[in-house]
């Protein structure tokens, strides 16, 4: 059954909407294909997560959240279209390559492909789960119809986009073929996330994760893929141009995540090892076996983070010397800021480890208020932080555990603790996503703005003084709303001036940043999502614009 447009449009589900339209509105004729793509998958998202609110359970989901499958959905191929929209601007003003261009527009279809295929899956599966509950269940001419067109429509969209780009029929059946493994990958892994962690996210946030983690190791496959190619084989014969130029810095990144997602698999073929020679001891004492399960996990990952990583990392990238050396030479090669900088995170997360550790212990206020502690902490870091699940292993894992619950709320669960992760996550990927070209200087301080400023005025002011609320059943005041969005106003008021005298030319147009900072504060009011995940993307594709 079709809801009808009165009760389909929610607060979240407008807000949605307007941000889409916000950034189509800005599209130049040259990416046309690109709107019409987005536009399908906005609605077929739409249609989708309609027909989930009114189905059966399909996994076990975040309680009290929303399925959020259309917020998930369009999050990310937006801000790709949106980075597109900013290198289309570059290279009309010949300041980047083809090759760049052309690289964004694969990494815009590879997550549009993510989603999509996430998309089908949820369709079939709730057809396949009314069906099981009544076999006499027939889906309406209208939904298959509906469904399949926009499947169809939003396939012949992605051949043509990406007949443009190639060079050959081969070419373009060989890109084709490496978004169906996006898509068939991004099934696979939200499959897997939301039967491994149950009750920790609502559909929407594990699809955002799954397409971000399957674009993020799809274009480091493809560099690798890429690389030893031109290695091996004439260069002419590459056909995926992802030969861009990358910086250290963001191979280390890069090799530093894989060598995490490695270290995983092989710490837990060591530990089922361990265990089944070792099954016939029962003589050891459990403390023992703690230390020695720790000692296998450091030495797992001394391993994986000093040979394997920096392995591939050589592949890819011709540094001069070992990686880890060369981070330390970049350290040095400016003692007095860089040196400095770190000495100083050093002493603030110790500093700040006690202290608010010691508040949450002894202290009376509120849990909501203690958390933007944490987001203060942030703010006053302003670090990319490298971001991977915390693991209770001797002898500080226990701590560690005991000093992260102390500032979780409802969306964290006994499983996975994922506010404190996504709120340093969402500070580092606007630094991260505004390297090389960038003409709009807030775009680097999205994260920082949205979430550690932003979100933490609007829960304190509408926490203390809040009385006038968005709906009925939430809790998101209009005071706080207003007082969220008035804060990073005046702190960007504060910000463009500085940046001006300290020979940041380019400059932020306010009407625009009145947009940006006016829809990310009401999403942040209406959404039922992790905001700490999708406020700092929606911000940082609006301030591209």
């Amino acid at each position: 059954m079709v809801a009808s447009p009165l009760t389909a449009i929610n607060g979240e589900r407008a807000v949605v909407f307007f941000f889409v339209f916000r950034v189509l509105s800005s599209l130049p004729l040259s990416l046309l294909p690109h709107a019409l793509s987005l536009s399908l998958l906005s609605v077929f998202s739409l249609f989708v997560e309609i027909r989930a609110d009114g189905s059966l359970s399909l996994f076990k989901t975040r309680p009290g959240a929303s399925s959020g499958i259309m917020l998930g959905a369009v999050t990310l191929p937006t801000v790709m279209l949106s980075k597109l929209i900013q290198l289309s601007r570059a290279f009309s003003l010949q300041q980047i390559e083809i090759g760049e261009l052309e690289h964004m527009t694969m990494q815009f279809w590879a997550a549009s492909a993510c989603c999509c295929g996430v998309l089908i899956f949820l369709s079939i599966l709730m057809w396949c789960a009314a069906y099981n509950k009544n076999p006499h269940f027939s889906c309406s001419v209208w939904d298959a119809k509906f469904s399949l067109s926009c499947v169809i429509l939003f396939s012949v969209v992605c051949c043509i986009s990406l007949a443009t780009i190639s060079h050959t029929g081969f070419n373009t059946a060989l890109k084709l073929l490496w978004l169906l493994c996006h898509g068939f990958a991004a099934v696979k892994l939200i499959q897997h996330l939301l039967n491994t962690f149950p009750c920790c996210a609502s559909i929407g946030e594990a699809l955002l994760l799954t397409s971000g983690l399957v674009l993020y190791f799809g274009d480091m496959l493809a560099c690798t893929i890429s690389k030893v190619c031109r290695l091996l084989v004439s260069p002419e014969l590459v056909s995926i141009r992802y030969g861009i130029k990358r910086s250290e810095i963001g191979i280390i990144i890069q090799g530093v995540l894989l060598g995490l997602l490695i270290f995983s698999a092989v710490f837990k073929f060591v530990i089922h090892l361990w265990e089944y020679f070792s099954r016939a001891d029962n003589s050891e004492s459990r403390k023992n076996k703690e230390i020695r399960r720790s000692l296998i996990f450091f030495a797992s990952l001394g391993f994986t983070m000093i040979v394997v990583s920096p392995s591939w990392m050589m592949i890819v990238l011709d540094f001069d010397v070992h990686p880890i050396l060369w981070i330390f030479q970049f350290v040095l090669s400016e003692p007095l800021k860089r040196l400095s900088l770190c000495i100083y995170w050093l002493g603030l997360i110790y500093a700040s480890v006690l202290r608010f550790y010691n508040i949450s212990k002894n202290s009376k206020i509120e849990r909501i208020l203690l958390r933007k502690y944490y987001h203060l902490l942030a703010v006053s870091m302003f670090l990319p932080a490298l971001i991977y699940q915390v693991w209770r292993i001797w002898p500080l894992g226990q701590l560690v555990h005991q000093f992260m619950s102390a500032f979780t709320d409802h969306r964290d669960s006994d499983i996975l603790i994922v506010s404190h992760f996504s709120l340093l996550l969402g500070c580092a990927l606007p630094i991260w996503m505004s390297s090389g070209f960038n003409d709009r200087p807030l775009i680097p301080f999205a994260g920082i703005l949205s979430l550690g400023i932003g979100d933490t005025m609007a829960s304190m002011v509408g926490h203390k003084y809040g009385v006038l609320r968005w709906s009925k059943t939430g809790k998101k005041t209009i005071e706080g709303t207003a007082a969220g969005i008035v804060s990073v106003l005046a702190a960007c008021s504060v910000l463009l001036p500085l940046l001006a005298s300290t020979r940041y030319i380019p400059t932020q147009h306010w009407f625009p940043l009145l947009i940006a900072v006016t829809t990310s504060g009401l999403l942040e009011a209406y959404t039922a999502q992790l905001d700490n995940a999708f406020i700092p993307l929606v911000f940082y594709s609006l301030l591209c614009l």
